[in-house]
C-alpha cells in the first residue's frame, strides 16, 4: 500500500510508466497529465524499464549500505554484557566507549532492554511458552509453610511476641524439638495448575510424600474432568515423590505422560513457582492468622477468588476460568 502522502497509487504509477515506455509519451508531458513533477514521472518509468509491473511498489528507503551499523562483534560484546553481568545501557556503553543510545538500541533489537526478559540465574533471554487447551499439559509441586502458632506469626505480631505465641503452642500440643524447642510444624501445600488457563488446584497436607503426592494428582485429575478439561501430560521438578514408583504407576493408571523438568533448572516449572509467590502473597502471609486452623480454612475461598475473579496478566486481564470452555456465564 503506497504512505499516506504518496502522489501516486501502484495502479497510477503502472499507467503513467507506461505512457512513457509503451506509447511513447515525453516524461514532461506524462508527469502534467498526472500532476508530478517530471523526476517522478522518469523514475517510474525507468523501473518499469528494469523491473516491469513489479517495480511499481513502495520500497524500503533505508540505505542500500550503512557503514555506521553496529558491527556483528560489538553486539555479542554487549548481549553478553547485558546478560552476565545484566549491566544497563549506560555502563555498557562506558564499557565499550561507544554511545547509550546505540547500546540501547542494539538492546531493543535483540529484545534484552528490559531485564525481566532474561532469565535471572542464567542471564539467558526467557523462553516463554503456552500449551493450546485445557488439560493439554499441567504443572504440579509442593511449596511449604510454617505452621502458624496459637496467637499469630511474628510477621505480624512481632518477634517477640511471635516466640511467646511458639512456646504457648509447644505447651498446648506437647511437640517440641529435640532441644526442647517449640516446634509448630510445616504446612505442605500441594499445588496444580493448568498450563492453558491457569485454573489452579490445591491441597494442603502435612507431608509431601509420594502416597500423598499421588493422592492428589487423582483427585486433580478428577476435579479438571469435572470442569471439561482431560488431562494429557503432567510436568513435575524431581522431587523424591515425583520420581517414585508409585507415581510412575498413578500416571500410567491415569494415562497421563510424566515429564520431569532438567535438574536445577525450576524456571521450566516457572508457572507454578510464580503461583507459589502469589499463594505466598495472597493467601499465606496477606493478613493475621491467629492460628494454622483459620489460615487453612482460608484457602479454598482464596482459590476461587483466583480462579473466578482475580484478573491474571498473562490472560489478558480475564480470571482463569473464562479459559474452560464447558463453564457458560463467565465467558466475556
Amino acid at each position: 500500500m503506497a504512505h499516506a502522502n504518496a502522489a501516486l497509487t501502484p495502479k497510477h504509477r503502472l499507467r503513467l510508466a507506461r505512457l512513457i515506455v509503451d506509447d511513447g509519451w515525453p516524461p514532461s508531458r506524462a508527469a502534467e497529465f498526472f500532476h508530478v513533477s517530471w523526476r517522478t514521472a522518469d523514475k517510474w518509468a525507468r523501473r518499469y524499464r528494469g523491473e516491469g509491473v513489479a517495480g511499481m511498489v513502495d520500497r524500503s528507503s533505508a540505505r542500500h549500505t550503512q557503514p555506521a551499523k553496529t558491527s556483528e562483534p560489538l553486539k555479542r560484546k554487549i548481549v553478553h554484557l547485558r546478560c552476565k553481568q545484566r549491566l544497563g545501557p549506560v555502563p555498557i556503553a562506558a564499557k565499550l566507549t561507544m554511545p547509550a543510545s546505540t547500546v540501547h538500541a542494539v538492546l531493543v533489537r535483540c529484545g534484552l532492554n528490559r531485564l525481566s526478559h532474561i532469565d535471572r540465574v542464567s542471564g539467558e533471554p526467557a523462553r516463554r511458552y503456552e500449551r493450546t487447551r485445557p488439560g493439554e499439559l499441567i504443572h504440579v509441586d509442593v511449596t511449604k509453610f510454617g505452621n502458624i502458632p496459637d496467637g499469630g506469626g511474628w510477621r505480624f505480631v512481632g518477634v517477640e511476641q511471635g516466640g511467646r505465641n511458639r512456646n504457648a503452642t509447644r505447651d498446648r500440643t506437647g511437640i517440641r524439638s529435640r532441644g526442647y524447642y517449640p516446634k509448630v510444624g510445616t504446612c505442605f501445600v500441594h499445588t496444580v495448575i493448568d498450563d492453558y488457563s491457569r485454573i489452579a488446584y490445591a491441597e494442603i497436607h502435612d507431608d509431601e510424600k509420594a502416597v500423598t503426592a499421588a493422592g492428589v494428582l487423582y483427585r486433580a485429575v478428577a476435579w479438571f474432568a469435572e470442569r471439561g478439561a482431560t488431562v494429557e501430560r503432567v510436568l513435575s521438578d524431581n522431587g523424591p515423590a515425583y520420581v517414585s514408583h508409585l507415581w510412575r504407576d498413578s500416571c500410567t493408571d491415569l494415562q497421563i505422560k510424566h515429564k520431569r523438568t532438567r535438574p536445577r533448572r525450576p524456571q521450566t516449572n516457572g508457572k507454578i513457582e510464580r503461583f507459589h509467590r502469589t499463594l505466598a502473597d495472597g493467601w499465606a502471609y496477606k493478613k493475621l492468622y491467629t492460628s494454622e486452623t483459620t489460615r487453612r480454612a482460608a484457602l479454598a475461598g482464596w482459590l476461587h477468588q483466583y480462579n473466578h475473579h482475580r484478573p491474571h496478566s498473562a490472560l489478558g486481564g480475564l480470571p482463569p476460568i473464562t479459559r474452560l470452555d464447558n463453564l457458560t456465564g463467565h465467558h466475556t
